[in-house]
């Protein structure tokens, strides 16, 4: 009990420093492949390898298929020859594409080479697909069956080719052409009889991609309609590959951390957030951090335009972090807003006016409700009344034109090709610092008769 309490209890990393083989190998038994994956990725190259060369063939295969592919390519730059054909030679093809494709050259060469022949028959189409589509995601190692077969022929053939299928889940039917008629549920195929045509089961309208569609517009799909797999298809609508639920997990998660890396003014990182050096993390912040720096001279060149306003009326300085912050903070509630239904189709660019208008009626009325704080806030702190009413009405107009902004810059963004997670919330915000300053010195102006 003793022994086993300290195995659980101890990092991976402090095992390896101390050379406690016997632990270590007790601790990498008794976790689950995901688990020593993560703790892989949180190590060092040394302390990775020497762990990966503890586990048996079979659950080394696993926790590889669990690593991403900067941390696959560590790995295997660790690791001797046999053991690397071996790991190679059990991933997934699919998996082994998105490998290659993130490769140097020379890597690809290395691994291509030391596969079986059809293992490089079943990775070289996928690799000739673009990095970010569906066709790169997709397992070509699928169970097809013919559309003239019963049911009792269509299980026979599950049986027979359903230990080389990554998935039996979801079947797909096709003509004799390989064009895609439809597709079987495996739950359906075994209830019926055996003796009825395959024909009665399939589900001509199920959902379908095609090869150079987005990954991520594939995963959504998945998601949007319950799926386990989706069936993809190439141009002439011929089945070439199946994307599973799994790899679907994966393009959301990591479509999702690229635009909150976006929305924070940063670029996503490549590989697991413990083990980037501190170098990589700062590079991936710094030339955003630069453009704002850039674009927050707006402010700098707006406050110069109105000094003399603020010379003659000089407690209207006071409130400007007030309005500057409240701004900036409703743009990018409708920035981050807008970005996310972009990203899982509830809004598409032709729906900009009706964005617009919605997010100007939310904003006028969060604004009324500030603004009827800021009037008393100011009132009290100043004992002004004009100032009073410049800070509420300031509040309301800057409220709706910053969700107008924060709305609408997404959407023009994906219009002309740009990510809308680009247009981030840091971006916005600075922008509606700059403008919503103009906005309170022109309305000081008309209250106060500057």
């Amino acid at each position: 009990m003793t022994e086993t309490r300290y195995a659980e209890d101890v990092r991976l990393a402090d095992l390896v420093a101390r050379h406690d083989v016997g632990h270590l190998e007790q601790w990498l038994e008794q976790r689950p492949a995901y688990e020593i994956a993560d703790e892989i990725s949180r190590a060092d190259q040394v302390t990775a390898g020497v762990c990966f060369r503890l586990l048996p063939k079979d659950r080394a295969v696993e926790v590889f298929g669990e690593l991403d592919g900067n941390e696959q390519q560590k790995i295997l730059s660790a690791v001797r020859d046999q053991s690397f054909r071996d790991i190679v030679e059990g991933m997934d093809p699919d998996d082994r594409a998105r490998l290659l494709g993130e490769a140097p050259a020379n890597f690809t060469q290395r691994v291509l080479a030391g596969l079986s022949a059809r293992e490089r028959e079943l990775t070289a189409p996928l690799l000739g697909y673009d990095a970010g589509s569906v066709g790169r995601y997709m397992t070509p190692e699928m169970v097809r069956l013919k559309e003239q077969s019963t049911v009792g022929e269509a299980l026979e053939r599950v049986r027979r080719e359903g230990a080389e299928a990554e998935t039996v889940n979801t079947l797909p039917v096709t003509d004799a052409g390989r064009r895609l008629i439809g597709v079987v549920l495996l739950r359906d195929l075994v209830l019926a009889d055996p003796q009825d045509p395959l024909t009665g089961l399939v589900d001509p309208a199920h959902p379908r991609a095609h090869a150079a569609d987005t990954a991520e517009s594939a995963a959504r799909l998945m998601q949007e309609a319950n799926l386990l797999d989706l069936p993809v298809v190439d141009s002439e609508d011929r089945i070439v590959g199946l994307l599973t639920i799994d790899d679907a997990l994966e393009v959301i998660e990591a479509a999702d951390t690229e635009d909150i890396a976006r929305q924070s003014a940063a670029s996503p990182l490549d590989g697991h957030y413990m083990s980037v050096g501190v170098v990589r993390v700062a590079r991936s912040r710094v030339v955003w951090l630069l453009l704002l720096i850039i674009a927050a001279t707006l402010t700098a060149k707006v406050l110069q335009a109105f000094e003399g306003e603020l010379e003659e009326v000089t407690a209207l300085a006071i409130f400007i972090p007030l309005l500057v912050g409240t701004g900036g903070n409703v743009g990018a509630q409708a920035a981050t807003g807008a970005v996310r239904a972009i990203a899982v189709g509830e809004v598409r660019p032709g729906d900009v006016i009706r964005v617009v208008w919605r997010e100007c009626r939310v904003g006028f009325l969060l604004g009324s409700m500030l603004g009827a704080v800021g009037l008393l806030f100011a009132w009290v702190m100043v004992d002004d009344s004009g100032i009073a009413v410049t800070v509420a009405l300031t509040l309301v107009v800057v409220c709706a034109w910053a969700a107008v902004i924060g709305g609408a810059m997404p959407l023009f963004a994906r219009k002309v090709g740009i990510d809308p997670a680009v247009i981030s919330a840091p971006l916005v915000t600075t922008f509606v610092d700059a403008t919503g300053l103009i906005i309170y010195f022109l309305i000081a102006r008309a209250v106060l008769g500057l």
